[in-house]
């Protein structure tokens, strides 16, 4: 299991859309305007919980890559 965010700032990614990262990679990427979405199983999960948030949550190209769309 793995513990994600979603980026409240949509204008950080190439899709101009809220992304879900892991706890580890929104660290990286020192991402500070995040809301906790908490732990899951896959990042399809986190994304699902994401929606709930933003309409347009999708999966980091990079730690989410199952749940990416592009």
């Amino acid at each position: 299991m793995d513990y994600y965010y979603i980026n409240n700032d949509q204008t950080k990614n190439p899709g101009y859309h809220h992304e879900v990262h892991t706890q580890e990679h929104a660290a990286q990427l020192n991402i500070w305007s995040k809301t906790p979405l908490g732990w899951f199983y896959d990042e399809i999960q986190a994304v699902q919980a994401g929606r709930r948030y933003y309409s347009d949550a999708d999966g980091c190209a990079v730690c989410c890559p199952r749940a990416h769309r592009g």
